[in-house]
């Protein structure tokens, strides 16, 4: 059953500190499991990655690499609905982050100087796609088309194969339709360090983005400035802000899209109105029977979950920007009068009609979003994740001139005189 409390200083720290402590301390048997699967393929390539492919997931395919025709037949293999809604939901995702495209730039100032800067996508990007039990195509949807729309040259997808050493064809059609390049069916660890640290077969990758069990994401931290990752993911978070005109129809569905994800997810209501809260919990109760994903729920929502019952709207933004969470709905009446107010949160689902799964498959905005609290530094996933950026500098002789005694000086004063050694000689 779900906690109710009302707002007094102490249920929301002690929320807070639950939260905090979901992550705990480092697993250093997992660690150090990881620590020797990204050891033996960095040495070992292919031959490690095919002994722990057998070892983890029962099954090595014939071939590593999906062939290019099989790919292709993908969109023939699948639900038409399915392929249907992809293209859909490819189209608004496409054309939400091509906004977020940067031009690189020329500034030539009257003096002579030129600076600038040169943007461009990553060389090659390698995407991590569950394929187990936990199959997620919208992913591959999430974190393809940025990259492409980014300019990255080649994309390279793992994925664990099924049990008969196939792919998921809904995955590969995701691929497909999102343009990703190459396809290999393996998982864990060691796709990871594969595309780390590059094998016979596999591709060295300049960045690994996607989502991952434990030791996935273990090998993603680790391998951090081997190669750039996207973030470290943590148990996934909704958090609702709802008012007196809120459904509590709605407001438990919400709740449980997350619950359902992981034991470990959070659940969190903050509202102005007590009726609101207990026909909410009342709610949860009643629909939570009718899912399939129920245990999990029920887990999540009894250890993570929580109705805090607030003063105010104000109280409640002024906790929520606290928590910083992944998700946040803003169930009240007037929802465009808060934008300016919500400062920490990875996405905001703003009236009665944007429902968390809204921006998980379908809107257009990042499903890869900070958790944890780091919503406070942090960004969503986006094309500014794909692309890198130099800048470049010109001078005249005259205009070197005329800055030399500035820079000569600034450079004395931190004791590096062979920085202003290399103006003065340009003048003596």
């Amino acid at each position: 059953m779900i906690q109710i409390a009302k707002a007094d200083g102490k249920a929301e720290r002690k929320l807070l500190e639950q939260l905090k402590a979901r992550s705990g301390e480092i697993d250093r048997t997992v660690t150090a499991a990881v620590q020797e699967i990204l050891s033996k393929v960095k040495e070992y390539g292919d031959t490690a990655v095919r002994e722990y492919t057998m070892k983890f997931d029962g099954s090595v395919p014939e071939n590593a690499e999906v062939p290019r025709e099989v790919l292709d037949a993908s969109l023939t293999q699948c639900d038409s609905e399915f392929v249907y809604a992809l293209y859909k939901a490819a189209d608004n995702i496409r054309d939400f982050h091509a906004r977020q495209k940067q031009q690189s730039w020329l500034d030539a100032k009257e003096n002579g100087v030129i600076l600038g800067q040169r943007i461009r996508g990553l060389k090659r990007v390698g995407i991590y796609v569950p394929g187990g039990t936990a199959a997620y195509p919208s992913s591959v949807l999430m974190n393809a088309i940025p990259a492409k729309i980014a300019g990255v040259e080649e994309i390279i997808m793992v994925t664990p194969p099924r049990k008969d050493g196939t792919a998921n064809p809904d995955i590969l059609a995701a691929a497909k339709i999102a343009g990703v390049d190459r396809v290999f069916l393996m998982g864990g660890a060691q796709a990871v360090a594969a595309l780390a640290y590059g094998t016979e077969t596999v591709p060295q990758v300049d960045k690994i983005v996607g989502p991952g069990n434990i030791f996935v994401a273990t090998a993603k931290k680790l391998l951090f400035g081997t190669v750039d990752i996207d973030m470290i993911a943590g148990p996934s978070e909704i958090l609702i802000v709802a008012d007196e005109s809120a459904d509590p129809k709605f407001l438990a569905a919400d709740l449980m899209s997350q619950a359902e994800h992981d034991k470990l997810a959070s659940a969190i209501l903050l509202t102005t109105s007590a009726d609101i809260a207990n026909k909410t919990a009342t709610e949860l109760e009643r629909q939570m029977q009718m899912l399939s994903r129920r245990e999990i729920i029920e887990q999540s929502i009894d250890d993570f979950g929580a109705i805090i019952v607030c003063a105010n709207i104000d109280e409640a933004i002024d906790f929520a920007n606290e928590l910083a969470p992944e998700h946040l709905e803003m169930a009240v009446k007037n929802p465009m009068e808060y934008i300016g107010r919500v400062d920490n949160a990875g996405s905001v689902f703003l009236g009665h009609f944007a429902p968390e799964p809204l921006g998980d498959y379908f809107a257009g905005p990042n499903h890869v979003l900070p958790t944890g609290g780091t919503a406070r530094f942090f960004s969503p996933l986006s094309v500014d994740s794909f692309v890198k950026k130099s800048s470049f500098i010109y001078y005249t002789e005259d205009a070197l001139r005329e800055a030399k005694d500035d820079i000569v000086k600034l450079a004395e004063t931190e004791g590096l005189t062979a920085h202003a050694n290399s103006v003065k000689v340009r003048f003596e």
